[in-house]
């Protein structure tokens, strides 16, 4: 892309930017001044960016360091116009290389727009309370099994900074067949709808609506309505995939404009999964019936949560063209997302289950039911559960009742991390479960779990991102050693 392409799309105010630049060739994007290459187009994003579109919290005002960028190279800073202004005395000498707007997020989305509108390829969108990154890795996955060449998010770029930065990949490479891309939200300012103006879904895949981000949305119906934004956004007569299993996703058939694929477990649905079964760690079977027939299927991942992710990656699949029998044969080389089911198995002869990237009570306690049905019988069943957060006015009965979830479900041990958890702990107390324990933090329950931790058990580790569980994950990582062969399956 030539940075005059580039400016035009941005839009702003050009008139003192040197015309020498115009024809300059650009393809890095960046909005941290330290990740500057040269040549690139660094945004300088503030607070007033963050705040209009929809982000939380207190950030750092990048344009303070927008002459370090472009000291480094850069060949054009996009800056806020009345940022330039306070910051006018050390930014004077580069006015020549920045381009004025009046947002800097809106004009780093505006330029993934135009960038999407040259490439023109099929998008895959995906959001949920719960699952997108698994399941927009297993879609990836099942499509590249075939030969296409697929777009996707870097971790789990989806708000309106990260799915616009891996949008703009394609002026590296537009020789993407496809873009599989997952849509996130966390507040009631249309984030999603937002999303889908930079690139409007051909497919859109909605997994399930949870009490997540309740604290900012203020109740479940809100969320659903948010996370609806995703098949109001999708092209006229794209096909909406939905779980029929979660009555809120299966009532948003009556807002799609074209065709609706179902897929489920309990309830009817386009594609179904029967007769699942846990093979100890790390293997799922499952049947799946479809219209195309019947297929079975080996899941690398565990979990009745990850059937759900497994099949609304094969119906996202088979509605571009890919041949259920085919999507199955593909599940069975799938791998899990860094932090979410990652299964460790220990030379000392205990295994960790690492789902510690985020959590919710539904999710806990889904994942806790995993773990006692995969483990043997005789193993200790230990769950690390940091307190989940942004609940709202939820989150006392939300982690009492899910302590109590945890009891039932059989685990014989529950270390409970920080703040609400002591509710966590408090429910399952309430419904048997003796061996409770509390830590104030995350390093407090890695040297609680490290000096306690012996042959045979089973550990589930998971929290919200805020209260850092993996920090227990690096302790048993530092105090005790990987078998040689740690990726094997158990059974």
């Amino acid at each position: 892309m030539k940075l005059s392409e580039a400016i035009r799309t941005i839009g702003g105010d050009i008139s003192g930017i040197d015309p020498a630049l115009h024809d300059r060739d650009v393809e890095g994007f960046a909005v941290d001044s330290r990740k500057v290459k040269a040549g690139d187009v660094f945004f300088a994003l503030s607070q007033p960016d963050y705040r209009n579109n929809g982000f939380n919290g207190d950030f750092d005002d990048a344009t303070r360091f927008a002459s370090a960028a472009l000291t480094a190279g850069a060949a054009l800073a996009v800056v806020r116009r009345d940022r330039f202004e306070e910051h006018i005395e050390e930014l004077r000498e580069f006015r020549s290389r920045i381009l004025l707007v009046d947002d800097a997020i809106a004009a780093l989305q505006r330029l993934a727009r135009g960038v999407y509108e040259r490439w023109g390829g099929p998008v895959i969108a995906i959001t949920g309370s719960a699952g997108k990154t698994t399941a927009k890795e297993l879609t990836a996955h099942v499509i590249a099994s075939s030969g296409r060449k697929v777009l996707k998010n870097i971790k789990n770029y989806n708000n309106g900074i990260g799915h616009p930065l891996t949008v703009l990949e394609l002026c590296k490479d537009p020789g993407y067949d496809i873009a599989v891309l997952e849509m996130g939200m966390s507040t009631p300012m249309n984030e999603i709808a937002r999303l889908c103006r930079i690139t409007p879904p051909d497919v859109a895949v909605e997994l399930c609506v949870l009490p997540v981000h309740i604290e900012h949305l203020g109740s479940i119906d809100r969320i659903a309505q948010a996370k609806a934004e995703l098949v109001e956004g999708m092209k006229p007569g794209g096909t909406a995939v939905l779980n029929a299993d979660d009555p809120r996703v299966a009532s948003m058939a009556g807002l799609v404009n074209g065709r609706v694929v179902t897929f489920g477990i309990d309830a009817d649905a386009d594609l179904r999964a029967e007769d699942i079964q846990i093979e100890g760690f790390g293997r799922t079977r499952f049947r799946m019936t479809t219209p195309e027939g019947d297929a079975d299927v080996v899941l690398p991942l565990i979990g009745r949560h990850n059937v759900m992710n497994a099949l609304a990656a094969v119906a996202a699949s088979s509605v571009i063209g890919i041949p259920v029998q085919a999507a199955a044969e593909a599940l069975r080389t799938a791998g899990s997302p860094s932090q979410r089911g990652e299964i460790l198995h220990f030379a000392a002869g205990f295994t960790v289950i690492n789902d510690s990237y985020n959590s919710n009570p539904d999710a806990l306690v889904s994942m806790a039911e995993t773990l006692v049905a995969a483990s043997p019988r005789e193993a200790r069943k230990i769950v690390v559960a940091g307190e989940m957060l942004e609940l709202g006015d939820l989150a006392r009965e939300a982690h009492i009742e899910a302590g109590r979830r945890l009891a039932a479900a059989g685990v014989d041990r529950l270390i409970a991390v920080r703040g609400n958890a002591v509710h966590l702990a408090e429910g399952a107390r309430e419904a048997g479960l003796a061996d409770v324990e509390l830590a104030a933090d995350s390093d407090m329950a890695a040297e609680i779990l490290s000096r306690s931790v012996k042959a045979g058990d089973v550990i589930l580790v998971k929290g919200s991102r805020g209260v850092r569980t993996e920090k227990v994950l690096e302790r048993l990582l530092r105090d005790f050693e990987l078998e040689v062969n740690a990726a094997a399956v158990r059974s």
